[in-house]
Order: C-alpha cells, then structure tokens, then sequence
C-alpha cells in the first residue's frame, strides 16, 4: 500500500471508511487525488466475518462508552449503547441489511407538505427528487441495487412468503423482495447472494454491497490511496485564519500521531461526526467547528420503528434466507387521513437464537417468554419503519464524566444521545403476536 507522511499538507484526510467516507475516497482517487483514510475499527474480511451474532457484534460494533438519557425506551433497556452502528474498515455499510430506497418527492419538501408540526425543525431541502434522479441511479448501478438497471429482485425466502400472502390478501399491491444493494446475479467480480441469513454479521460471500470490498481495493489499486486503520480521531485543527490544516488522532498503539491535510472529509455518522466537530473547539470555534448556527449534534434522528412477530403452525425458518428482503411499500405515501405526516414500510425481519432472547422483549422472563422461545422455528417477523421528526432536543452531546473503555485513547471521546420522546431502540421492539393462521409456504 502507498504510506504519505505525515506532513504532507497536499493530501486529503477522509476520517471513516463507510458509506461516505469509502466511496469519496475511490471517488477522488480515480481522479489522481492523493487521499488518507483515517478509520476508528480495525480491518476484517469475508474470510474473518462470523456467522454468530454475539461474537460477531464484539467484532464490529462500536463498544466505546456511550449514554443516553430521555423517557425513550432505550434509555432504560441500552443505556450504554444506545445505537448500533460500527467500528471496522467499511463501517456500517460491514453491517447494514442493504435495504437501498429512494427518497420520494414530497420528502424533499417537508416544510411545505407537512406544514408547520409543533417541535419539529421541518425545511425543504435546496434539491429536488428529479435534480438528484440521475445520481440515484448511478449509485444504483456502482452498488448493484436489485430492481433497477436490469438487475433482478432477490428470491423470497419462507418469511417473505408469509409477508406477502397476508399483504396481497389485504389488498397491498406494492409487495416484493426489495430494491437491495445485494447480488443477485454476479456482478462486479463478486458472486451472488447464497442466502446464508448473516446479513447483519458482515457478508461472507461478498454479495452484498460494501466499501470495504468495493470502493477501497479500487481506491488502493490507485496507488493515490492509504487506509490507516485502529487510528482514533480526536480533534480536527485549524490555523489562525480559521482553515483546516489537518487531524490529531491516536494510532493502533495509542500514540498521538498528526496528520497535516489539504481538505478534511468528515464521515464518521451521525453520532461520531458531531462528537469530533464538537471536541475540536478552540478559542476561535468556541462551541466546536462548523457551529456557528449551534445545530451541530441537533436534530438527531432515528426511525419511528415497530416490530411484531407472529407464531405458526407449522415451521417457517424464517432465518433462512436474507434478513430483510421483503416490502411493503403501500403505507409509504404521505396520507393525512392517518392522522399523521409522512409514511412508513413494512419490511421482513428476522433474528438468530441468540438476538431473538435478548431483543424479543427485553428483560422479558417467565412463562410467555418462553412460550415464544420454545416456537423459534414457527416464527416469522416483520418491521415497521418511518419517519422520526427533527428536533432540536434530540441531540448528540459531549460527556467527560464517563470512564472510557480500554480501546477509548480520550477521556473526551464519549458522546450521549439526549431523547424526550420515544423512538427506535437499539434493536426494535418487539411486539409479539400469536395466531394459529394456516402454515407458511
């Protein structure tokens, strides 16, 4: 791999390697553009991927210490880990489902649409769905999402099966395996998706879409390109007439290293963009960079989210399979005669043994729980997923007063989510529901 040194000032310093951060770095690569990616999580592979939830989780998720506060449930059920997202080379994108939607045209003008909501900081946006068309559909085409470009949907596994019988029979008409950013066709010198039911432990056939394995060896294949792993950012500066000039951050062995930069890209997410924006005050940022109009770490959002299974007669394993390809994309509209501003979709989901315990009902005990459990095989599940509204007091903070784990070089790196109202839980809520309905297909 290429290595700049660390005085360089002409390089570009991308700090995160997922979706955004490991796209802009093939992205400008290609264009001869020297680039350093800075990533908090250390690098694993297809081969090193497990196919267990528990451990897998201790290999990507970001364990560093983390609180929450608010009436939100999971201010009492994850109160140290209040999201769920990742510390790897590819971030989250190691992690997603590959669920790939387009926004629709009333959600670029939600000010307009919904009028003014109480609480909520609702703007249009400056763009448009048909301005950002041709965009959707080349990131499209570079991920391989199913049902566009020619490429065909996903099969149904049993739990989609289930899904769509009780939708059709509803009267839904929007019901199908998704637009996924998983293959189901080779494409792009990756094979297609063999339905192992781990999409959320990492993706052992490299079917589904992820930078680690796509934008960064092309980025590398560059020679314009270094990925610095387990290299924990901690403060972006600036020089006296307020540019950047570059980042500090703590290497693999907890030294302080400086990297001096051209531009600084900051992809971190919407919890750990904020915290570093926020921990880079100084005397001419008072209250962090890029917060002159005091919103940075503001207007936190999540979903509105919703979770129910339902118990069969008859086996379903609903584990088989890909963990969310299934929709239903009928309620998605903005429908006033609901009684609420914008939509929502129901999508398949399903859970390993392991999650199902500690997530069907957190600190769930006893008789029913296990009544549940015991049925594992004859379940099938499926979420609800909308959206959360902007708000000024759902918000990223900085807190010293937490005692930072053993892989946390800061005492300053933490940050807590503030939420007075519910919202989604670390892993959804769920709602179950037994029926004794005909068996799945």
């Amino acid at each position: 791999m290429t290595t700049f040194a660390h005085n360089d000032d002409s390089v570009v310093v991308i700090i995160g390697s997922g979706a955004g951060g490991g796209t802009l770095a093939n992205e400008l690569c290609q264009k001869g553009i020297k680039v350093v990616v800075l990533e908090a999580g250390a690098a694993q592979s297809n081969a090193s991927f497990i196919n267990d939830e528990w451990k897998s989780f201790s290999q990507l998720a970001w364990l560093d210490a983390r609180t929450t506060s608010g009436s939100w449930r999971v201010a009492k059920d994850f109160a140290g880990l209040p999201a769920w997202i990742c510390k790897t080379v590819g971030g989250t994108t190691t992690h997603w489902a590959g669920a790939s939607l387009r926004f629709q045209e009333h959600e670029f003008r939600t000010r307009t649409v919904y009028g003014e909501i109480k609480g909520a900081n609702l703007l249009d946006w400056p763009v448009t769905l048909k301005e950002l068309e041709p965009y959707y559909s080349k990131a499209e085409d570079k991920m391989g999402v199913t049902r566009t470009h020619g490429i065909p949907g996903l099969p149904g596994n049993n739990n989609f099966k289930v899904m769509h019988a009780g939708a059709t029979k509803l009267g839904y008409k929007d019901v199908h395996t998704g637009n996924m950013a998983i293959n189901s066709q080779p494409r792009d010198g990756r094979g297609r998706c063999l339905q192992l039911g781990f999409c959320f432990q990492g993706c052992k056939s490299g079917a589904k879409w992820s930078t680690l394995y796509t934008e960064l060896p092309k980025a590398e294949a560059t020679g314009k390109f270094e990925l610095r792993t387990e290299a924990h950012v901690t403060r972006i500066e600036h020089n006296a007439q307020g540019k950047v000039t570059g980042v500090v951050y703590f290497d693999k062995n907890k030294k302080e290293q400086r990297q001096k930069a051209r531009i600084v890209c900051v992809a971190g997410n919407s919890i750990e963009t904020p915290r570093l924006l926020l921990l880079s005050a100084s005397n001419m940022f008072k209250d962090g960079l890029a917060n002159s109009s005091g919103q940075v770490g503001r207007n936190y959002m999540r979903h509105m989210t919703g979770s129910v299974y339902a118990a069969f007669k008859d086996p379903v394993h609903m584990y088989r399979g890909t963990t969310m390809a299934g929709i239903v994309r009928d309620e998605a509209g903005h429908n006033t005669k609901r009684g609420f501003a914008g939509g929502y979709e129901l999508e398949t989901l399903s859970l390993g043994i392991p999650f199902m315990a500690a997530f069907l009902n957190p600190g769930g005990w006893g008789a029913d729980f296990t009544w549940w459990m015991e049925r594992y095989t004859q379940l099938a599940g499926m979420w609800l997923v909308g959206e959360d509204m902007p708000r000024e007091t759902n918000r990223i903070t900085l807190n010293d007063k937490v005692t930072p784990c053993a892989n946390t070089p800061s005492p300053r790196a933490s940050a807590s989510t503030r939420r007075p109202v519910p919202s989604e839980p670390f892993a959804p809520r769920r709602t179950p529901a037994r029926t004794t309905s005909a068996p799945a297909a």
